[in-house]
């Protein structure tokens, strides 16, 4: 009697235990469900037949500088296909940066869910859409009958202007009166053996290459992501809340006068203001308008740059918004332009900086 109490026993607390691991597993579940949900600000859901969706963003308002997670989750049920939209054909204000394939997998009612994840960046300030979204589905029985639809409603998202809330403590330092430079004592000699000494060096450097003989691999990309990067490079820098709004006008015109010639093959940044329009005004390449909002774009920069001119707040967001649109009106795949050599440049200075 004594040995049949002690299994019993034993039996129900093996019981317990097992009901106990599985209370914990499932409080786990559903924590873990929770944070992804709490992931996304916004999460819109449609049902048509036997498909479900969800369109989810992680938050409905940012700045210029920072990027939106878009998912779309299908949820289909057996004996059915479904075709995910094609997002990058309806954006107009958003551009992808990246995207994932998430792949397929059952849920517990053993339907398929597909997700799809899209990493997107702003193209200018202000309010936008996430435009509507077709999902189709067939019956996979009839493969050659006319794919059913769900179209989703469109998200609004605000995207906010790089000044932020301290335009108000912007600050302009004044331009430093002249200064004579004193004149110092020629050493022609030393100019002499300066320039031996690198021929030398020269010389040695291209005897260990060709020795070694190293093959290097060009790079070439479209102009519009090197002057997209730039942009990204400068607004993390922040010039304009430190008050270097002079510093700000001389990037952000290099940038386009950099991408002009990059895309146009139009020597922009050797040349002066006057002689760059003179050649403009000559080419097809651009439109009118084009041409006049960069007459007006390059001649406001070198008053900020040359005349003390202080701009106003609305004046800079303007000049980057212009840039910006300028680089996406203009943008073209078909001609790439060799970065090598400032690909290097960028990793060298990383890695000083690091």
């Amino acid at each position: 009697m004594a040995e049949t109490a002690v299994h019993k026993y034993g039996i129900m607390a093996l019981i317990f235990c097992c009901c106990a691991m599985l209370i914990c597993g499932g409080c786990g579940d559903g924590a873990e469900g929770q944070a992804e949900k709490t992931r996304f600000e916004i999460d819109k859901p449609y049902e048509r037949g036997p498909l479900a969706v969800h369109v989810r963003i992680d938050k409905g308002k940012l700045t210029i500088a920072e990027t939106l997670l878009l998912e779309l989750e299908a949820t289909i049920e057996p004996g059915y296909e479904v075709r995910m939209p094609k997002v990058d054909a309806v954006l107009e204000h958003f551009g992808i940066l990246d995207w994932n394939n998430l792949g397929d997998r059952l849920d517990k009612d053993n339907k398929v869910v597909s997700t799809y994840r899209y990493r997107l960046e702003p193209f200018l300030s202000g309010r936008y859409e996430i435009p509507s979204l077709t999902f189709e589905f067939v019956d996979v029985n009839s493969p050659e009958a006319k794919p059913y639809q769900l179209a989703t409603e469109p998200i609004e998202v605000e995207v906010t202007s790089l000044l932020g809330e301290d335009r108000a403590e912007l600050t302009i330092e004044d331009i430093e009166d002249v200064v004579e430079m004193p004149r110092e004592a020629s050493f022609w000699w030393v100019w002499v053996l300066l320039a031996v000494c690198i021929v030398g060096a020269a010389g040695v450097w291209l005897l260990l290459r060709r020795k070694r003989a190293i093959e290097l691999i060009r790079i070439f990309r479209p102009a519009h992501e090197v002057a997209y990067a730039r942009l990204r490079r400068l607004v993390k820098e922040d010039l304009l809340k430190a008050g270097r709004v002079k510093e700000f006008y001389e990037r952000i015109s290099g940038i386009l006068r950099h991408y002009i010639e990059d895309r146009f093959d139009l020597r922009a940044p050797e040349r002066t203001t006057e002689e760059f329009l003179t050649e403009l005004a000559r080419t097809d390449l651009l439109s009118g308008g084009d041409k006049d909002n960069l007459g007006e774009f390059l001649t406001h920069c070198d008053l900020v740059k040359f005349a003390k001119h202080s701009p106003a707040n609305e004046q800079i967001q303007r000049t980057f918004d212009l840039v910006k649109k300028f680089i996406e009106k203009t943008k073209s795949e078909e001609r790439k332009i060799d970065v090598t050599d400032r690909v290097k440049a960028e990793q060298s200075v990383e890695a000083e900086v690091a």
